[in-house]
């Protein structure tokens, strides 16, 4: 017998960068997450400054998905899809990779997509947007 479906939960996180535009941090629907794409804000005002540098903006994306992530209860184990948006493609891929493949462990790294784009909110160099899905909870047991 199949649950039934309740609406999408729309989440903004406390502690979280403020949005740039009008939009949620994450939307969930049927144990899904979708994460917005989080720019390396240093603070949660949206005009905080970055970090100088595609490694150091890198790990700050990290920071603030972490942070969206633990708000709505997950980490970064139950990502299974990521996209990256460079600024410079080619200055900056093997940079970013470097610090990107030091959040997930061999063999558990999500599927990825990464593309180069002409412009991102504020001048930033990178972007990343996450899908994860929340574990199914284990079935009562009959006693």
């Amino acid at each position: 017998m199949s649950t039934p479906s309740i609406g999408p939960l729309f989440h903004m996180i406390a502690g979280a960068p403020d949005p740039v535009a009008p939009f949620s941090h994450a939307v969930e629907q049927d144990g899904w997450v979708f994460l917005t794409g989080q720019m390396p804000f240093t603070g949660t005002a949206n005009d905080s400054p970055y970090p100088e540098g595609i490694a150091a903006q890198t790990h700050q994306v990290f920071a603030n998905l972490g942070r969206v992530l633990e708000g709505i209860g997950l980490g970064l184990e139950h990502v299974l899809s990521a996209r990256v948006f460079l600024l410079h493609f080619d200055r900056d891929y093997g940079a970013m990779n470097a610090v990107y493949q030091t959040y997930f462990a061999p063999g558990r790294r999500p599927a990825r997509t990464c593309v180069g784009v002409s412009g991102l909110a504020r001048g930033a160099l990178i972007e990343i947007d996450f899908v994860a899905r929340r574990p199914a909870a284990a079935p009562d047991s009959a006693p």
